[in-house]
């Protein structure tokens, strides 16, 4: 009985942080950018009573095994790098998204001279000419806005050019990052920012279109990748899935009443 307790509420606990995750997806619907996580699980040790293939006393061997498990675990958060949906944006020059594969590199602010990745292109121009987001990270290896510019045009090769004057200026390229593995990026930022990790493997920079990045589309920005009515289905999956578990509780502690009852009979 004592068993079928922990058991229950360790699936409790773990359904408790599934639904933490899809609400922080259902939060995130609108975030340009944003890619939602699922919650990973995987099932607890066994009690093992009798092996698999144990030999029995007439000499035979058993075809299976006699064994419990105590419950589940959350092991991981995995994130979906699916490509979000593309939005047109109407008077943005400066609006940027990234079809295929590949973030822009931002410089933080902390200090601390490192760099972080995202995929919201919502960039601005601020006092310097510097390209930045909006939250004020610089976009690495983009070129400085000049004064007077009446236009700012972004090729797919993620090529600039001014006008400046009623003259083109070239602007230069910016690059784009990709990983080996980016589902194992640092979110823990927030602000749609993720941080290299030993997980993710080193960063691999490149011109846009080349080397399996993908391009860069001037006027859109990706929105998030969250399917709200998936992520409905997954919660009502996961509300049953904590009141089924709760009942456990309730019946096994309603056996123990009964086998207690008996005892004092």
């Amino acid at each position: 009985m004592i068993r079928s307790l922990y058991s229950a509420a360790s699936g409790m606990q773990a359904q408790q942080t599934n639904i933490d995750v899809i609400s922080n997806n259902l939060a995130n619907v609108n975030t340009p950018g944003f890619k939602g996580s699922s919650a990973q699980f995987e099932d607890l040790l066994y009690d093992v009573e009798k092996q698999p293939g144990a030999i029995l006393g007439n000499g035979s061997n058993t075809p299976g095994s006699l064994s419990v498990g105590y419950g589940t675990k959350l092991v991981a958060t995995n994130m979906d790098m699916t490509q979000g949906e593309m939005v047109q944006q109407s008077g943005s020059q400066l609006s940027l998204a990234i079809q295929g594969n590949g973030f822009f590199q931002v410089q933080l602010a902390d200090g601390s001279g490192l760099n972080a990745y995202t995929r919201n292109g919502s960039f601005q121009v601020n006092q310097s000419g510097q390209i930045v987001t909006n939250d004020g990270l610089v976009l690495v290896g983009a070129p400085q806005v000049p004064q007077g510019v009446t236009q700012i045009s972004v090729s797919q090769d993620g090529t600039f050019t001014f006008q400046v004057n009623g003259q083109t200026q070239n602007g230069g390229q910016v690059q784009l990052t990709q990983f080996i593995n980016p589902q194992g990026l640092d979110n823990h930022l927030g602000g749609g920012l993720f941080l290299q990790t030993t997980a993710s493997g080193p960063q691999l920079q490149g011109k846009p279109m080349t080397n399996g990045l993908g391009s860069i589309q001037q006027g859109y920005i990706e929105n998030s990748n969250v399917q709200v009515v998936t992520q409905m289905v997954q919660m009502i999956q996961a509300q049953r899935a904590y009141e089924v578990n709760a009942k456990s509780i309730q019946a096994a502690d309603q056996m123990m009443q009964q086998a207690d009852n008996l005892r004092q009979s």
